[in-house]
């Protein structure tokens, strides 16, 4: 068995074997999970009906990573539900409980957690349940004996556990992330699952040639000498953004120091980090509207300091883009919408970090 290219043994030896074996199983996993909440999906939509039936406002939260998915995830849940729906950390919800949850306001809270047993999580939980009386929480984990998973058994709750793959033993988070994040947004979608299939299909077939093919090329940018990484991302990839920052920053244990905006919030100042040192890796959404702001930022770039490289991901080839590396994954047109694109954008952040902590030792 081996994982980019390297022998179990070999990456036992580095202490790397988890981080490549979860990188490499994310297109099986989301398989897995479609068929998971498949098999739930009556269960999930009898007590969503009732939640959403009783709820003025949904909560996204969770810790560190998992808190990232709800930034990709608002928007459609929003949409689908007609409910004001925020994405909210918990280690905020914990430390000011009262700027957030509303005594006598029904809400829906859906908590994300790789093994739910962070403080924050359980806490969080709780407090909404105090503070509001009326809190029903719908828990995507990756650990069915985790705190928050066994966290109360009434009727406001349902809990869903991944498959027990998404369960990460590696430090850094990667299939639990992404898995977690494609159950939410299956969640979203399921009064049309099937329709939903063929684009996790669509979407293990995109993970597959980022996996395959394009991990020689982000292994070389790791061999670079680069000092800063920036990662830019709109909408449902602005999440996509925040985790692919972390996860070099994290792999690299702080050696490589990253950060993450918008396209358009960059020139509001923090286009002042990057240098000579920065790697500038542009998270590109499918959408004409949202590109055309995205393409206007590319070209801007070419005023003041350049970035030592630029990196893109995108769906499909965009006229007019000339940068150091470009990574698309689709020969064939769109075959996403862009939150699904989210799912699978944060894997060349993924494999960046990953080589460039073996590059750094």
């Amino acid at each position: 068995m081996q994982y980019f290219g390297m022998s179990v043994p070999v990456l036992e030896q580095k202490g790397a074997v988890h981080t490549a074996r979860e990188i490499s199983q994310q297109p099986e996993l989301w398989q897995g999970v479609w068929q998971e909440v498949h098999g739930q999906q009556a269960g999930l939509d009898a007590f969503l009906t009732k939640a959403l039936q009783r709820s003025n406002r949904i909560v996204l939260t969770g810790a560190g990573t998992s808190a990232f998915i709800g930034l990709s995830l608002s928007g459609i849940i929003q949409r689908k539900t007609g409910l004001l729906t925020q994405a909210i950390a918990t280690t905020d919800l914990v430390s000011h409980p009262h700027d957030y949850f509303q005594p006598g306001q029904p809400m829906l809270m859906i908590s994300f957690a790789r093994s739910g047993n962070s403080p924050e999580s359980v806490a969080a939980v709780a407090l909404a349940q105090e503070i509001t009386r009326c809190c029903y929480h719908l828990v995507i984990t990756c650990n069915a004996q985790g705190n928050l998973a066994l966290h109360g058994t009434d009727d406001l709750r349902y809990v869903l556990v991944l498959p027990k793959e998404a369960n990460d033993e590696s430090l850094a988070m990667t299939s639990s992330y992404t898995g977690m994040l494609l159950a939410g947004m299956l969640i979203a979608q399921l009064d049309n699952l099937a329709e939903a299939k063929r684009s996790v299909d669509v979407l293990a077939g995109y993970g597959r040639k980022i996996i395959n093919y394009y991990a020689e090329e982000l292994a070389r940018i790791a061999r670079t000498d680069f000092k800063r990484a920036v990662f830019l991302g709109s909408g449902p990839l602005f999440g996509t953004a925040k985790e692919s920052q972390l996860k070099v920053q994290e792999l690299t244990d702080g050696k490589v120091i990253c950060k993450e905006d918008s396209f358009l919030g960059l020139r509001h100042g923090p286009k002042a980090v990057i240098d000579g040192t920065t790697l500038v890796c542009y998270i590109f959404s499918n959408k004409g509207y949202v590109s055309n702001y995205e393409r206007d930022l590319v070209r801007s770039m070419e005023k003041g300091q350049p970035p030592m490289l630029e990196m893109g991901v995108m769906e499909t080839l965009i006229p007019g883009i000339s940068l150091d590396h470009i990574f698309y994954l689709s020969d064939n047109g769109y075959g996403l919408t862009e939150e699904y694109l989210a799912v699978c954008s944060v894997l060349p952040a993924q494999i960046l970090g990953f080589f460039k902590s073996l590059q750094l030792g």
